[in-house]
């Protein structure tokens, strides 16, 4: 890729075809989503509908041509009040376009976007053999926080569950309840 991919809100449902099969070939092909049945149109519809009716973002990777190149997004990382100011993310790029800034591209916007809207800490949980992400995820600070061992199972095998965050410094007062 020459140019840095362009990155916008998914538009729904333009968009979720190519979303669902980046997260079809996610499931299919990786331990990077604990999931073991492709997801139907029709989830990903209630999926994303229900991300945009609470107000969080599904943000897209475009190419210049408009091809959805990955996808990125964020919910709450426990439904508990204490923990409103933490979120989980998560990150899925085509595999025809790994290595080439996708992932650097969707990681820098929902850190910006996280920031925007007043998050405290970025919480990742990464399958602890993939590398790639790891690395990626080190690269913009995060830190390893933890892993459960043998959280997942799937292809045959255990799989680790390596939790890494980023504090951020918003919000400058935080506030109880």
């Amino acid at each position: 890729m020459s140019q840095p991919p362009l990155i916008q809100d998914c538009q729904i449902p333009t968009h979720l075809p190519e979303i669902q099969a980046i997260l079809n070939e996610v499931i299919e092909t990786s331990t990077a989503f604990y999931y073991y049945q492709p997801r139907s149109l029709l989830e990903v519809t209630d999926w994303a509908l229900h991300k945009r009716a609470a107000g969080l973002p599904l943000r897209g990777a475009f190419s210049p041509t408009g091809e959805l190149l990955g996808f990125s997004t964020y919910g709450p990382f426990r439904p508990q009040p204490a923990y409103k100011y933490t979120i989980e993310h998560s990150i899925y790029v085509n595999s025809h376009h790994h290595g080439q800034g996708v992932a650097t591209a969707l990681l820098t916007d929902l850190i910006q976007h996280a920031e925007i809207n007043q998050y405290h800490v970025v919480l990742g949980c990464i399958d602890a053999a993939n590398q790639p992400s790891i690395a990626l995820h080190q690269k913009f600070g995060f830190e390893h926080c933890g892993t459960v061992k043998q959280a997942g199972f799937k292809f045959g095998r255990w799989l680790d569950a390596a939790f890494y965050q980023k504090v951020l410094s918003t919000p400058p007062e935080p506030v109880d309840g």
